[in-house]
C-alpha cells in the first residue's frame, strides 16, 4: 500500500499521481501498464514515486482500493430487510448489484481497471493486495449472511465459513464474468437478476 508519505502530499499532488495511473492501468491493463508513463504523466521524478509507492503493484493496489471505496461511498450502504422475508431480502441484494454495476460500467476507466484487477492474480504481490481487501470485507458478507437467515433467506444449516466461500466465490466469478461481456444498459437488468438468482439458488434454504 501506499507509504505514509504520500498520505502527506497536497491533495492536488495525491490525485494527480492517481489520475496518471488510472489513466495508465484502464488504458494498458496491469501487464502491460509503464511505470516510467505515469511518472512522466504525473510531472515528478522517479525518485519521488518510489519515495511514495514500492513499485507498480503498489500504485496499482493503493488506485484500486480508492476507486473502489469511492464507487461504494457514492452508492451507500445496501439496505437489508431481515423482516420482510427472502423475497424482500433478494430484491434488495438484486436492486443493490444492479445500481452498483450500472455505476461501474458508467466509468470506462473504472471498469477497465476492475477488469485489471481481477485478472491479475497471477501476481503474487497483487494476491496479497487481492487477499487483504478481501478480508476488510468478512464483516460485511458476514452481517449479510446474518441478516438473510434472520429473514428466512439464507440457509442455516452449513458452517458460516462455508457460506461466506460460497459466496465470495460466486460473487467473483459473476464480477469477472460481467466486466468480460460488458453488456448494455438493456441487457443489465436481466443478466443481474439471473445471476442474483443463481446465487439465491446456492444459499437459500
Amino acid at each position: 500500500m501506499a507509504r505514509p508519505r504520500f498520505a502527506k502530499l497536497p491533495t492536488a499532488q495525491q490525485q494527480a499521481i492517481l489520475r496518471a495511473a488510472l489513466d495508465e492501468f484502464a488504458a494498458r491493463g496491469f501487464h502491460d501498464a509503464s511505470l516510467n508513463r505515469v511518472i512522466a504523466a504525473a510531472g515528478i521524478s522517479k525518485g519521488s514515486m518510489y519515495y511514495y509507492f514500492d513499485d507498480k503493484e503498489d500504485l496499482f493496489a493503493h488506485l484500486t482500493r480508492v476507486e473502489f471505496e469511492r464507487l461504494f461511498a457514492t452508492v451507500g450502504p445496501v439496505a437489508l430487510p431481515a423482516e420482510l422475508g427472502p423475497d424482500a431480502f433478494w430484491s434488495a441484494v438484486e436492486s443493490y448489484y444492479l445500481n452498483i454495476t450500472t455505476r461501474l460500467l458508467a466509468r470506462p476507466q473504472l471498469a477497465s481497471l476492475m477488469r485489471g484487477w481481477l485478472a491479475a492474480s497471477d501476481n503474487t504481490a497483487l494476491q496479497r493486495a487481492q487477499e487483504e481487501m478481501g478480508q476488510e470485507i468478512l464483516p460485511w458478507i458476514d452481517r449479510f449472511l446474518a441478516t438473510g437467515q434472520a429473514s428466512g433467506a439464507v440457509r442455516t444449516d452449513l458452517p458460516k465459513g462455508l457460506l461466506i466461500a460460497v459466496a465470495v466465490g460466486m460473487g467473483r466469478a459473476m464480477d469477472t464474468w460481467l466486466m468480460t461481456q460488458r453488456p448494455d444498459d438493456n441487457a443489465l437488468p436481466p443478466l443481474i437478476s439471473a445471476l442474483v438468482a443463481m446465487l439465491r439458488r446456492a444459499l437459500q434454504p
